[in-house]
């Protein structure tokens, strides 16, 4: 089982830029694959991102961020990133990372096995 922490939220100027990391622990961190997902307040939860395990480096986004979010990992310090640039209103939310074991893309919640605790990301227009 993988555990997540989140770090790396704050508040930022619409337009501006936040880099989240989501450190792991546990021997299956290489070959999950980890997503990240948003909630604002009264919204459901969102996928937002997702790369797959080993080393495949396969990535998806949302609709909504792509080509204005990145994510990346580095394994030997169990930790995936989530670079966030032209930031927006929109995108205030608290946001979570998740691990799946199976190791390939996941969208959904139910894809993922485990969860951090999430970090809070709000824009200010």
């Amino acid at each position: 089982q993988v555990q997540l922490v989140e770090s790396g939220g704050g508040l930022v100027q619409a337009g501006g830029s936040l880099r989240l990391s989501c450190a792991a622990s546990g021997r299956s961190f290489y070959s999950s694959g980890i997503g990240w997902f948003r909630q604002a307040p009264g919204k459901p939860r969102e996928f937002v991102a997702v790369i797959s395990g080993r080393t495949s480096y396969s990535t998806s986004y949302a609709d909504s961020v792509k080509g204005r979010f990145t994510i990346s990992r580095d394994n030997p310090k169990n930790t995936v990133y989530l670079q966030m640039n032209s930031l927006n209103s929109e995108d205030t939310a608290v946001y979570y990372c998740a691990a799946r074991s199976a190791g390939g893309l996941g969208f959904t919640g139910t894809d993922f096995d485990a969860w951090g605790q999430g970090t809070q990301v709000t824009v200010s227009s």
